[in-house]
């Protein structure tokens, strides 16, 4: 669509994605200078549409943000009480004490939170201070000027279904910055053609990701107990993949429940979704929400990468924040906190750059923040967590990497920094070389098939839009995945996108985009990284309420 004549916006700084990356530095950008031209573009329906988390949120972020935030009703209502550790068996389960965890894994002065709920009141923070917020805009395409990146363009419509322009369509318009911040979370599609154009993670280790999936329950007020944390690990993954659960208690008899697949697992047979409907049936679990019931269902891919898979994280005209980086701290299991930090360095180094007459230069100001500031410091001292549990499994892991955290916080690792390897699109092994496995078939009170599950996370797509879906090869899902890995897709797809159905007498590939919850698990894991997730047309996709 570049021959497309468009519209043009002029801003100082162009902000895609409304969550807690980009909303932190909309909100610094207005507090350093209030004349500065700030807009921010989210592709969902609302701020906080397409935010999923567990979430506990470590305050400091906001703290260093809006530091009256209580004062101004920000919504974390809930302050942590207790953490509980649980290894769990299929029939029973062992506490594991706290006194032997590192510091930082003490949740004491943290809040459970909706992540989305904390967006939104960040984007009324925002506006209050003149930040133009632009719901339902997805940004489809970036504008280049030489090697600058300029802007992007944002608000194409009615697109033919095999993507032509036809009479109803509406070609969007262009929006240029003198720099661009991508904070689209995670496997954002325009990172990714930053990354791959300027080569930004050369040098690097390959970006580790884990998928999560979250229900929302109602529970029996007699069973609340809010303000408690309970995670778990162990059964029912065991040794097929890493991961693990967790179970937080929040407000009005209300529990996230949550499950987390590392995705470098190596059995395509494997099947996340049920693994976390198997979950729920464990007799703690089961207990817990008997009589309740589950109110809201999502999931999104979590970057596991660490301090040593984050790229380089500049360009010029631009900056990627947040989850578009990999700003996880696995082990606590939170990001939100360095995103909002990463945000917050990202303004002040382009207000610098716009002031000093710099405008469009790389931000390398912002890149040595990040590393060598409160980010750094956060990732720096569990970066080792990940590649052991990857290369040695759960018990070992939990030991060694327990001794390195504790190590860390002297400031020394006796391991040095490990390296991650194999990408998780590479770690899927051939179908032949591993069983497969079989599933219980949910009961529909604690376990739900996965389309009815999907009902809950209000996803909606216009149908006659081209799917955002794209393969490179039609053929490969037919002719290559299904015969060397039984085509994976039909299984890692927490929303059943994807399906192999006969027809003809013929093996078919279908793609029922219109069930995607934007969670990127196809572009990450497919095992001939065949899969292109781009961005539907704006307000599309799910709609959380308060996730």
């Amino acid at each position: 669509m570049s021959e497309v004549v468009r519209e043009t916006m002029e801003y100082d700084v162009v902000i895609v994605g409304a969550g807690p990356a980009g909303l932190s530095a909309a909100i610094r950008l207005k507090q350093l200078d209030a004349d500065l031209q700030v807009v921010v573009l989210e592709k969902g329906s609302e701020v906080g549409a397409h935010i999923l988390s567990g979430a506990v949120l470590d305050p400091c972020g906001l703290d260093a943000l809006i530091p009256d935030w209580k004062e101004k009703g920000a919504p974390l209502n809930v302050p942590v009480k207790e953490d509980n550790f649980y290894m769990l068996g299929e029939a029973g389960e062992i506490r594991i004490p706290n006194f032997p965890m590192p510091p930082l894994m003490n949740n004491h002065g943290n809040y459970i939170v909706s992540m989305g709920n904390v967006t939104r009141w960040m984007a009324e923070q925002a506006e209050a201070l003149g930040v133009e917020i632009f719901p339902g805009m997805a940004c489809s395409e970036l504008v280049y000027e030489g090697e600058r990146l300029k802007g992007v363009v944002a608000g194409v419509f009615g697109l033919e279904a095999d993507g032509s322009i036809g009479e109803n369509t509406e070609p969007g318009m262009e929006l240029h910055g003198k720099y661009v911040f991508l904070s689209e979370g995670v496997r954002g599609s325009l990172a990714k053609e930053v990354i791959e154009k300027y080569n930004l993670a050369e040098g690097h280790e390959p970006q580790k990701f884990g998928l999560g999936m979250k229900e929302i329950w109602e529970i029996d007020p007699e069973k609340h107990k809010e303000g408690s944390v309970t995670h778990t690990m162990g059964w029912p993954l065991n040794g097929n993949a890493g991961g693990g659960s967790f179970i937080y208690h929040l407000e009005n008899n209300q529990v996230y429940v949550g499950f987390v697949v590392h995705l470098n697992y190596k059995n395509p047979h494997l099947y996340p979704y049920m693994e976390f409907q198997r979950f729920k049936h464990h007799p703690m679990v089961a207990e817990l929400l008997k009589g309740g019931k589950r109110v809201a269902y999502g999931a999104r891919a979590i970057s596991e990468g660490g301090y040593q898979s984050m790229p380089k994280m500049v360009a010029p005209g631009v900056a990627l924040l947040g989850c578009s980086v990999g700003m996880v701290n696995v082990p606590r299991i939170k990001g939100n906190h360095n995103a909002m930090l990463s945000g917050m360095a990202a303004a002040e180094a382009a207000h610098e750059a716009i002031k000093a007459g710099r405008a469009g230069d790389e931000l390398t100001a912002y890149e040595t923040e990040v590393r060598s500031g409160a980010i750094g410091k956060d990732l720096k001292k569990v970066r080792n967590v990940k590649p052991m549990w990857s290369k040695w499994g759960l018990l070992p892991s939990l030991v060694l990497g327990g001794l390195d955290m504790w190590t860390n916080t002297l400031g020394f690792s006796m391991f040095g920094t490990l390296k991650h390897g194999k990408n998780d699109a590479e770690s899927t092994e051939l179908a032949t070389a591993h069983k497969e496995i079989s599933y219980p078939k949910p009961d529909g009170t604690l376990s739900f098939d996965r389309l009815t599950n999907v009902s809950f996370s209000m996803t909606n797509h216009e149908e006659s839009q081209p799917a955002h879906l794209h393969l490179k090869d039609a053929s490969v899902p037919v002719s290559v995945n299904l015969p060397k890995y039984a085509e994976p897709a039909q299984r890692y797809c927490p929303a059943g996108v994807y399906e192999i159905v006969e027809k003809e007498g013929e093996q078919q590939f279908v793609i029922n985009f219109q069930n995607c919850v934007h969670c990127k698990t196809c572009d990450i894991k497919d095992p001939s990284q065949n899969i292109n997730w781009t961005t539907p047309q704006g307000g599309d996709g799910p709609n959380y309420p308060n996730m």
